[in-house]
């Protein structure tokens, strides 16, 4: 028999070795093939610095710091810490956070708000990172002729096309067909930087701080506008996070400093002692600096490893909207598991139609990697600027850091997040609106749902009838009662289900056995089976069972039903068994409340009817399951 739990503990894992290159497959694809554009819009010549020695050292050198304060040290080292059981991303963040504020109320509304203000951010990235890759890696074939100019948008459309078509396989797979490959693209990444290197030695002199310091702070305000460039290298550093529960921590560890983070080093610093030795190269230093015969090699490579790129961002984008939907941010959504060693790996169906639709969106209406750069950074560095707040609340609440030691690591973090994220937003105009605007709609549907769900409920509560007074009352004069079971699922375990009484008032008959059954998520990612019942008796033969499961729980009733009631005095034969269910249909009404704009009230309206059902979303037999109807008005 399957265990109930749905946490790894129980299941068979792939060994350390298969997860790091899978891990390498998935998570690096983002950040792995930033030295594609990163380099090129830094020392872009719109940015009115001049490209001599001094400044090319300065921009690597800004380069190398940025990779090593916001991903060696903030993301690697301090933030992957923050798992919540083994889960990562900014959902999971969240609600570590939250549970630290909980005793706190006059905190819980800032730490929300920042929380679903990030993981709105995140989607934008999910949106631009497949774009900006693929389109980058396709533009390679214009450095050898002119000719492909015209194709660079068809193709790119056509490999993001086929990325999108294979995500039903899953996560597993794909990182298995992937792994091997970027591990060769991190190789010719490292080989090129050092055939680059070799021409210009002296370049390895950016490792010194004092050339970043100097390179931002001696040219005015363009220093400041050079940041919205710098960022593009670091880009994918909340993708490593958001993937820790396909992963582990371990393995995505291991391969950031065993591989990732040196290949990077010497591929940046490579195309550095290119411009030290060819300024004209500046058009595209990363084809330009592989010697000729080698260029389209790399272009297939770079393509392949921009598909592995948007891997990265696609599955954490899978990750966080399940985690989001189990914590009540979003409507129910069909999530299909893909792998039996690794619970976090799942396929979304909706999510991944809608993810590529934008993408291609993106794709034609920006047109060139130069473009999408500009709208690049905004969602990154928003996100970046989220997660830096949440943490601090883990360090002090949860870690149990000291104050000053919280203040000090958290501010450094944040002052070179807002730094970034200043700068980026130079870009609005420019292509930046575009990840804002994705960012806004989706903090507008996280925020309309979960404000409509406490209406609901506000509003099931406000008619209903205290279920123990009802039953006391109902049991005086009891109706016939036939054999069988009768369980009623209810949000609100401490009232009348609708469907109870419209039972009573169509069928004048109760079940000789009434349960009434309330499924819970608590703000981890899996409960273990000691702690995912609770059996209450309420007298003749009735009892109120609430079932917790965890926001990356795979929901299944009858099975916790039939596996842990007996422990407490119930056992279930699922074919004398029937589900009763009310099926709420939401009635918005101008002037009822006014908790919500109208808008937002049909549009939550609009989101209750295309939810997933119950039935799937609890896995409960189809055949055993009765509806009935009933309008609410809110």
């Amino acid at each position: 028999m399957r265990s109930v739990s749905s946490a790894p503990a129980g299941q068979v894992h792939p060994s350390r070795a298969a997860l790091t290159l899978a891990a390498l497959g998935v998570v690096y694809g983002d950040i792995g093939t930033s030295p594609l554009y990163a380099v090129k819009e830094t020392f872009n010549p719109g940015h009115g610095i001049p490209l001599e020695t001094e400044n090319i050292l300065g921009g690597l050198s800004t380069i190398f710091w940025a990779l090593m304060l916001v991903v060696s040290i903030k993301y690697v080292a301090v933030i992957m810490r923050a798992d919540n059981r083994g889960e990562g991303g900014i959902m999971a963040l969240l609600a570590l956070a939250t549970s630290a504020v909980r005793e706190r109320p006059a905190l819980h509304t800032p730490v929300l708000l920042a929380g679903l203000l990030g993981a709105s951010l995140f989607f934008g990235d999910a949106v631009l990172t497949p774009a900006i890759s693929v389109l980058s890696a396709v533009e390679g074939l214009e450095i050898g002729t002119t000719a492909f100019k015209h194709y660079v948008v068809p193709i790119s459309m056509g490999v993001l096309i086929a990325l999108f078509v294979f995500q039903r396989h899953g996560t597993a797979t794909v990182g298995k067909m992937f792994g091997p490959i970027t591990l060769i693209w991190f190789l010719a990444l490292a080989a090129a930087g050092i055939y680059g290197i070799i021409q210009h030695p002296g370049i390895l002199l950016a490792v010194n701080p004092l050339h970043a310091l100097g390179f931002l702070t001696q040219h005015g305000f363009a220093s400041f506008v050079v940041l919205g460039a710098v960022l593009l290298a670091f880009t994918g550093a909340e993708a490593l996070y958001a993937d820790m529960g396909h992963f582990g921590r371990g393995p995505i560890r291991a391969t950031w400093f065993g591989l990732v983070f040196p290949a990077l080093l010497l591929n940046y610093f490579g195309q550095g002692a290119l411009l030290a030795v060819n300024p004209d190269a500046a058009i595209n230093p990363f084809y330009l600096l592989l010697p000729p015969w080698a260029l389209y090699p790399m272009v297939v490579l770079a393509t392949a490893a921009t598909v592995i790129a948007s891997q990265a961002v696609i599955s954490g984008a899978y990750s966080i909207t399940r985690q989001a939907v189990q914590l009540n941010f979003l409507p129910r959504m069909n999530a299909v598991q893909t792998s039996a060693g690794q619970i976090g790996q799942i396929y979304m169906p909706g999510v991944n139609l809608l993810l590529l639709l934008l993408v291609l969106a993106a794709v034609v209406g920006f047109g060139s990697s130069s473009n999408l750069a500009a709208a690049y950074g905004v969602a990154v560095t928003g996100t970046m600027v989220a997660d830096t707040f949440l943490v601090f609340f883990v360090m002090l609440l949860i870690w149990r850091f000291k104050l000053a030691t919280c203040l000090a690591l958290t501010g450094l973090f944040l002052t070179i997040d807002l730094a970034f994220f200043s700068s980026s937003l130079l870009k609005v105009m420019d292509g930046g609106w575009f990840p804002l605007a994705l960012g806004s709609v989706m903090f507008m549907v996280l925020l309309t749902w979960r404000r409509g769900r406490q209406d609901l409920l506000d509003a099931l509560r406000e008619y209903a009838l205290p279920l123990e007074q009802f039953l006391q009352s109902v049991f005086v004069e009891p109706p016939v009662r036939v054999e069988g079971t009768a369980i009623f699922l209810t949000a609100a375990p401490e009232v009348v289900p609708h469907a109870l009484l419209h039972n009573l008032k169509h069928n004048k008959v109760l079940h000789e056995r009434l349960v009434f059954l309330t499924v819970k998520v608590r703000d981890i990612p899996w409960v273990p089976p000691s702690e995912r019942l609770s059996v209450q008796p309420l007298g003749n033969n009735s009892w109120r069972v609430l079932i917790y499961y965890g926001f990356m729980d795979r929901p299944d009733v009858p099975q916790a039903l039939t596996e842990l009631c007996p422990a407490h005095g119930l056992r279930f034969d699922m074919m004398e068994t029937s589900f009763f269910l009310t099926r709420d249909r939401v009635i918005p009404v101008p002037g009822k409340h006014d908790r919500m704009a109208p808008w937002r009230e049909r549009l939550f309206a609009a989101m209750m009817r295309n939810a997933r059902s119950v039935v799937e979303y609890f896995n409960i037999p189809v055949n055993r399951v009765i509806e009935l109807g009933t309008q609410i008005e809110i």
